[in-house]
């Protein structure tokens, strides 16, 4: 019939996209009003409370520090270079004849004309790219904390312009925080590619893989073994726990 050529991917893909899109807005607004109930509030607590620590006592931890932020390069390179892959592998696709460019139309529900393959590996390629955009730009900020955590904070001799005064445990969190930032979007964008390239070969698979990664999701990114007692007595900087949401 003429409806499936296009109704099951204008309801299910759209559908799938919006639960993920969903699942990440109450994430977000769960990380800003209780920080400690999630995985990121936590970690961006304690990072900022690593980063006070260290540069107070730089010349015993500046090796661990530099240890700790080439691994997270590291994790981040491998992030953007899988992604940049999968968009090469994707792009060989459309430049080839190969017959995987156009499934069965009896075995396989869902549009398969031309234009709709098209709009399939676009859509596909663009978040895979800005997976890959945000991971580089991850790795420039921890690239600049890199430095910036080793910096002396007391004046000296060689201080041009007092800016050592400027390098402060706060700025150096900040920009640590953004790195983090951005590599959590670049991940949240490389799961949401995940179920998508299942598009390829039908829209329910796409809504089937992203109605098993929101729950698999939420019991990654939530904590449930504090009580609500337990989170107002943890903070960062002896203040509200504002401080440290990202």
């Amino acid at each position: 019939m003429e409806w499936r050529k296009w109704y099951l991917d204008a309801v299910l893909v759209p559908c799938a996209l919006l639960m993920m899109f969903c699942y990440h807005i109450y994430l977000w607004y769960k990380v800003r009003t209780e920080p400690f109930s999630t995985i990121v509030g936590i970690n961006a607590c304690a990072r900022r409370s690593w980063v006070a620590i260290i540069m107070k006592d730089n010349e015993k931890r500046n090796i661990l520090a530099i240890q700790t932020l080439r691994n997270t390069i590291m994790g981040a390179t491998l992030m953007a270079t899988t992604c940049i892959l999968l968009c090469s592998g994707l792009a060989a696709v459309l430049s080839s004849t190969y017959s995987i460019k156009k499934p069965l139309n009896d075995a396989v529900y869902g549009a398969h004309g031309d234009f709709t393959m098209a709009i399939k590996y676009v859509t596909i390629l663009t978040i895979f790219l800005s997976a890959f955009f945000t991971h580089s730009l991850s790795i420039r900020f921890i690239g600049q904390v890199n430095i910036l955590i080793n910096a002396p904070q007391e004046p000296y001799s060689d201080d041009f312009s007092g800016i050592g005064s400027f390098v402060t445990p706060e700025y150096v969190s900040d920009l640590l925080e953004k790195a983090f930032v951005l590599n959590t979007i670049g991940n949240r964008l490389f799961y949401m590619g995940l179920p998508l390239m299942l598009w390829i070969f039908g829209p329910v698979l796409v809504f089937l893989g992203s109605s098993l990664m929101v729950p698999v999701l939420y019991n990654l990114d939530f904590v449930f073994l504090l009580s609500n007692n337990e989170k107002g007595k943890v903070d960062c900087h002896g203040g509200s726990d504002d401080h440290c949401s990202p």
